[in-house]
């Protein structure tokens, strides 16, 4: 998932911003072209209602911001066995990188749970189109924004466009990134640097502060938080300072609204099978993806989409503010 392209969606600012995000991931790819990938191996846990790819995983890179339907093998977002009861019936809801990867799986559960689904993303206009079909298919209506989540004044527009569409907004979802390794503090730009931050963290910020006005008693907030946040990545400085920086964000401010009734809590995850990952990593390294946990594989994203309907639903988590759910496959690693 990618940063949601420039205020108002102009396509040409997106563009910019899609082709900066290139520059940088190129810039690593030099550095990466004479380092080994490491490897590692183990039989993989399975725990769930069906069966999950697991490594070694075709090696691939993506070219960013990326697309899941380049990815091979596609991730797992259906949750076929997940049956809705109304948990989220008839609200409103937010899903910023809600395009491909977690974001798409966690919109189709809130479609499956009864809500509408508004998706901010940056360009990647075909996965996007494609988890509207899926929510479409739930019987649910869904809105397609396209932008960047740096632009505090877009961040106004989508949410604008969303009450428009909607009526109101009960639910948002914080939860497009950047991501981009550096293998040392010396190769990490002050541009790759910026780009994180301003879309991890200002980003979450700037859709909040458009979102509060129309919340209510009974709404809430979900950030995605991550692992790195907890525990630190060597190779993912800025990345995980971005991280920490959003667990410390969703404490804060659930401790800031809880007197208005507004929730705000956070879901952390291990490695996922999502585009986000094979931009980032050299082809080699992305084999053994998610290997390093104590499951020994990545999560699909139908494997975490479901606590992001449990921190969302009034009926689920109306006692939870303020907490970081770890979903990560056992300890940190991957």
């Amino acid at each position: 998932m990618a940063a949601a392209g420039n205020g108002n969606g102009n396509s040409a600012d997106i563009e910019q911003v899609a082709e900066r995000q290139r520059r940088i991931q190129q810039e690593i790819d030099r550095l990466d072209s004479s380092k080994p990938a490491s490897s590692d191996e183990g039989g993989a846990v399975q725990a769930g209602a069906r069966a999950q790819p697991a490594p070694p995983l075709p090696e691939q890179h993506l070219l960013k911001p990326g697309l899941e339907s380049d990815l091979d093998p596609r991730p797992q977002f259906e949750a076929p066995n997940y049956k809705g009861s109304g948990k989220l019936q008839d609200m409103a809801t937010i899903i910023t990188g809600g395009d491909s990867g977690i974001g798409r799986a966690v919109a189709v559960l809130f479609a499956r749970e009864g809500a509408d689904v508004a998706i901010v993303y940056l360009n990647e206009h075909s996965d996007a189109e494609e988890t509207r079909q899926h929510v479409e298919r739930e019987g649910r209506r869904c809105l397609l924004i396209p932008g960047d989540v740096k632009d505090a004044a877009f961040c106004r527009e989508a949410v604008e466009r969303t009450v428009q569409e909607f009526g109101k907004l009960d639910v948002l979802v914080n939860n497009a990134a950047f991501q981009e390794h550096a293998d040392s503090l010396e190769d990490l730009s002050e541009e790759h640097f910026d780009e994180t931050l301003r879309t991890n963290v200002y980003g979450y910020f700037h859709m909040a502060k458009a979102a509060l006005p129309h919340l209510k008693s009974g709404s809430a907030i979900v950030n995605t938080g991550s692992e790195t946040g907890l525990f630190g990545s060597p190779k993912l400085l800025d990345y995980s300072a971005t991280k920490g920086a959003i667990h410390a964000f969703t404490m804060a401010l659930a401790s800031n609204l809880v007197s208005r009734g507004i929730r705000v809590n956070a879901v952390a995850p291990g490695p996922v099978w999502t585009p986000l990952n094979p931009a980032d990593r050299p082809a080699g390294e992305v084999a053994q993806f998610g290997a390093g946990t104590d499951m020994k594989r990545p999560a699909q994203p139908e494997e975490v989409s479901p606590a992001y309907v449990f921190l969302a639903s009034p009926v689920c988590s109306s006692f939870i503010t303020g907490v970081v759910l770890p979903v990560m496959g056992g300890t940190p690693g991957g």
